[in-house]
């Protein structure tokens, strides 16, 4: 592994799918920096670039004190210093406390999003993403409320090279991933990635299900870690995020998958993500291919998003 916690291939494919993003709102934002003096003036001027990157009104009011805070600590003169600043203080910002649990046995992750962000796609990029990684995955089909969505994730499955389990529409999700854990741990396999429900009618609704499938994982493998990621689509950014505060409550998620990073000029959500759900970016999609969903790190988002051009301090 290189640069950041991940490889070279890693790192071009987040320039490459961060272009849109670098070169819109959030250029604008070191152009604003570059050879600015820092006053009053360039902290009102950054706050509005900030909230027109997709920040959110409330994140980038915190990170322009928190700059101010570090420009005064540090005596900082240069717009260059600041952008440094800057840069720091956002990737603070994005840490994550934890790491995921994945040493279970198996590791089950559960993937959660509403219909149309992403979320089949995103199940077969992690799959190929851990399959890369020499681990054993299996999938689980346990969206059974919508038709066609078993078949739509075996033909993705078919195309990470996954073994997958599945059951009929309306078939009990729960039992389909419990089914699955139980197979996976009787086969040898390292991880088990299960589709749920896209959308319920209820916030009650959705609470039951996934309680009812936390309850089949651990029953079916007492040893099973257990991660639920929320899928969220960045080009709708703050309004995606917005949604997903009730979501994330009931489905006590643990981490979010941002898809379609490449899709976006603005990209600011990401980093409101964490401050605004309490859940860190555990992976961001920047493209359309299979290997194109990356594991995200702040410190190599940040680099891509406000690149450092060699200035001298």
């Amino acid at each position: 592994m290189g640069l950041f916690g991940f490889g070279k291939k890693e790192k071009d494919k987040m320039k490459d799918g961060l272009e849109k993003t670098r070169t819109g709102f959030w250029g604008n934002i070191l152009n604003t920096l570059t050879g600015s003096k820092i006053d009053d003036d360039l902290y009102d001027e950054l706050e509005e670039q900030l909230i027109l990157a997709d920040v959110g009104g409330d994140v980038a009011m915190k990170l322009v004190d928190a700059l101010r805070d570090r420009v005064q600590e540090k005596g900082l003169k240069t717009g260059e210093q600041a952008a440094d600043a800057l840069r720091d203080i956002i990737a603070d910002e994005m840490r994550p406390e934890t790491e995921m649990a994945l040493d279970g046995h198996p590791a089950v992750l559960l993937v959660i999003g509403v219909n149309g962000v992403g979320k089949t796609t995103s199940i077969a990029k992690l799959a190929d993403y851990y399959t890369r990684q020499g681990k054993k995955v299996m999938l689980a089909a346990g969206d059974t409320f919508r038709a066609a969505a078993s078949e739509q994730l075996e033909i993705w499955a078919g195309r990470a090279g996954v073994p997958i389990v599945k059951a009929g529409e309306g078939a009990d999700p729960a039992a389909v991933i419990f089914d699955t854990v139980k197979s996976a741990t009787a086969r040898g396999y390292d991880m088990v990635i299960a589709d749920t429900a896209g959308r319920l009618h209820n916030k009650s609704n959705l609470m039951s299900e996934l309680s009812k499938i936390s309850r089949s994982v651990r029953k079916a493998a007492p040893e099973a870690s257990l991660e639920t990621l929320l899928v969220l689509d960045a080009i709708t950014g703050q309004n995606a995020i917005s949604q997903a505060k009730e979501f994330c409550k009931a489905a006590d998620a643990t981490g979010i998958i941002l898809t379609k990073l490449d899709g976006t000029a603005r990209g600011g959500c990401v980093v409101a993500v964490k401050q605004r759900l309490g859940l860190p970016v555990r992976f961001i999609g920047v493209g359309e291919g299979i290997d194109d969903l990356i594991p995200f790190t702040p410190e190599g988002f940040v680099e891509e998003l406000i690149p450092r051009t060699g200035w001298k301090h």
